[in-house]
């Protein structure tokens, strides 16, 4: 077999929804979350797609997420949503969360919500597109168990702690910043422990704070915080701007956790069985609280057009805006499959063969 199949994305659905079924989630909780975890790897991101399907299984099983759960409502003002999760499936609250905070924002102009005691999400990406698709500028954030070493340290005091940003131009144009405020996700280090590649110098740092190149003995030494960790965004010390990437993960642990008084940094802790509870942060603005949505996108329009006609440097074919590699992935695995690596193949084969779900032939 190849080392990368494609397989359906209706289908590929389909069996991880019901694998989720079979776990105990409801009908609309799996559909909703093997939608969102299919989309990361439709869209070119298996750091956070299917690949994760595993620590869904372990905590289900384990109890530290849960099904049908209702999270309690901390604060409601009409602009804004506190809630308790109560352990329950993140990737189907966060989507009702971003739901409500549309609902907000369509009367008041703008909405928010923060949520803490929740569970790995997916992509922050999808959420923020979710506002940007109703002619709203959505903001998205989640903290993350501590993997990320602050400038000057050696030790994880807080996660890869991503931030999306997302808003429309026309015909379906989104211009979707989606990013992870250390270097890498932990993620990209689990791809590259699963082929046994060499971390490419820069990404993270071991428990001496030195730069290292092991992935498997990094997730190791960040699983039990023996030190160790992802580099912020933009490198290590200041020179490279790393400072600035450390600021932004805080940031996100302010937005996330301080707001919903949830854990935060080196407090949010994985296990070997499944991902550690988290906060998340949702927005959305309405377009029209700046100025007429039809002109304001014209302007989206041109801008990204702008970028796109920017005469690529040498030996590079094409420059790219925020978000749009990923859209060109998603349309490429809607005709043709989404793609999946032989190893992630067998991990799901195996996981249907525990739930009693039939893993969908490759396409040809």
């Amino acid at each position: 077999m190849k080392e990368e199949i494609r397989i359906g994305r209706n289908a590929l659905e389909q069996f991880v929804a019901g694998v989720f079924s079979n776990l105990g989630l409801s009908s609309e909780e799996a559909a909703d979350s093997a939608e969102i975890l299919v989309a990361a790897d439709a869209r070119g991101i298996p750091s956070h797609g299917v690949a994760r399907l595993w620590r869904y299984e372990n905590g289900i099983r384990k109890g530290i997420m849960a099904s049908s759960v209702i999270p309690s409502i901390l604060r409601e003002t009409p602009i804004s949503l506190v809630l308790d999760a109560n352990g329950a499936m993140g990737m189907y609250l966060s989507k009702q969360t971003m739901t409500k905070v549309i609902e907000k924002a369509k009367g008041s102009g703008a909405a928010f919500a923060s949520i803490r005691n929740s569970n790995h999400y997916g992509i922050a990406g999808y959420y923020a597109e979710m506002a940007a698709k109703h002619d709203m500028i959505g903001i998205c954030m989640t903290n993350t168990a501590a993997l990320g070493v602050p400038t000057f340290g050696r030790m994880s005091m807080f996660g890869t702690n991503p931030i999306a940003f997302s808003i429309p131009g026309h015909s379906g144009k989104l211009f979707t910043l989606d990013m992870s405020t250390t270097a890498v996700t932990r993620g990209k280090i689990e791809v590259y422990e699963r082929e046994q590649r060499e971390l490419p110098q820069g990404w993270a740092v071991d428990t001496k704070g030195q730069v290292t190149g092991n992935a498997g003995q990094l997730l190791q030494d960040m699983l039990y915080q023996r030190g160790g960790g992802l580099i912020p965004l933009g490198g290590a010390g200041e020179l490279f701007g790393g400072h600035k990437g450390y600021g932004l993960a805080v940031m996100v642990d302010i937005m996330t956790a301080i707001t919903s008084g949830g854990v935060f940094g080196k407090s949010v802790m994985d296990s070997e069985a499944t991902s550690a509870r988290v906060c998340h942060f949702f927005g959305a603005i309405r377009l029209d609280v700046f100025r007429d949505p039809e002109e304001l996108k014209t302007d989206m329009d041109r801008l990204l057009e702008e970028l796109n006609n920017t005469e690529p440097a040498q030996g590079c074919e094409r420059v790219y805006y925020a978000g749009q590699k990923e859209h060109e992935a998603e349309r490429n695995s809607n005709l043709n499959g989404v793609p999946l690596s032989l190893k992630v193949f067998e991990q799901l084969s195996a996981i249907g063969k525990r739930a009693g779900v039939e893993f969908p032939q490759p396409l040809l």
